[in-house]
């Protein structure tokens, strides 16, 4: 087997542009989940709105791109508020129920046949970040040791890394700051900011729409860098890997989220790698040695390395356990 090209390959993916779009959209799930204790499920959809107000803007409506950017965010804008003003005062456990319905039905209706003028239903909408690769400044390409990246491919890469950096120290600065510390105070129990007149409803609005703009702009970056938006990349499963991306890091910590992202991506698409190769020289067993068993032999794994970074260490890699306390 060559592990070498295995080890390529990871690390191409740790830090790849998808690998940055997740960055940013468990950023969001950071402000949520980590810092205001909303179990939010439905993170995808925020995504998605994000990824479809820039697509239908540019594809549609033919308006420009950065037009088109304002558009997907606002629409997260939306959502959030659509979303909160009557789950927010719901216990936890139905506020998640609720997002990961509403996020789905989202997916459903964008993708149906109905709406194939609008979003372009099963297909898609594509050709949309024309714009964005008409002002790449750079000339040539990037190499990192063993990888090498097209031009256009880095100029998405170190845009979309930018924008994961500056929204770290955006919510950074937020959560030392006196609303960051109302927000923790809910995390912790919301009960008690009450008792001392914090208005708890109108905090959890506010980190949510944060949180959801966030989002929505992994959903531009993840589209911008496709040049295309389809809505079976918006499945429920991609919130779920944003949990485990920040479960793996650490939640409310500065660091968890990109560092689980890297974590995550490498050892994923490692192991789909490795399986891969497995599977050309016949040395895996069983359902593991078909071809359509990629995917899911990485699942697994990646399933059970969760599993055991729970039962040992569940404030994940650079948590601190005393940010485990939700009141829910």
């Amino acid at each position: 087997m060559d592990l070498i090209n295995v080890f390529e390959t990871a690390l191409r993916s740790a830090f790849g542009v998808q690998a940055a779009a997740y960055a940013l959209l468990a950023i969001g799930l950071n402000v949520h989940y980590g810092y205001t204790g909303l179990l939010n499920f439905g993170q995808v959809g925020f995504m998605l709105v994000g990824a479809y107000g820039l697509g239908i803007s540019v594809a549609v409506f033919g308006w420009s791109l950065w037009v088109g950017i304002f558009v997907g965010l606002g629409a997260a804008v939306v959502l959030a508020l659509i979303l909160g003003a009557p789950t927010l005062r719901l216990r936890a456990d139905y506020f998640a129920i609720t997002t990961i319905a509403v996020a789905e039905v989202l997916r459903l209706v964008v993708r149906s046949s109905a709406a194939t003028e609008l979003t372009g239903g099963p297909f898609g909408l594509q050709a949309i970040a024309g714009e964005f690769y008409a002002v790449n400044p750079l000339s040539v390409g990037m190499r990192l040791g063993p990888l090498r990246y097209p031009t256009n491919v880095t100029w998405s890469l170190v845009v979309t890394w930018m924008l994961v950096l500056l929204c770290t120290l955006v919510v950074t600065l937020l959560m030392r700051s006196p609303w960051g510390r109302v927000l923790r105070a809910i995390r912790e129990d919301e009960d008690a900011a009450r008792s001392l007149g914090k208005n708890a409803f109108g905090y959890k609005m506010q980190s949510l729409v944060l949180g959801g703009v966030i989002g929505g702009l992994a959903g531009v970056m993840f589209a911008i860098a496709g040049s295309t938006v389809n809505a079976d990349a918006f499945r429920p499963q991609v919130t779920f890997y944003a949990y485990v991306i920040l479960i793996l890091g650490g939640a409310a910590t500065r660091i968890g989220p990109i560092a689980g992202t890297i974590i995550f991506w490498f050892l994923f698409s490692g192991i789909q790698s490795l399986v891969r190769q497995g599977q050309a020289e016949n040395l895996l067993p069983g359902p593991f040695g078909d071809a359509v068993a990629v995917g899911g032999s990485a699942l697994i794994i990646t399933g059970l390395g969760l599993m055991l970074l729970v039962v040992y260490r569940p404030q994940g890699i650079f948590g601190d356990p005393r940010e485990l306390v939700l009141h829910v």
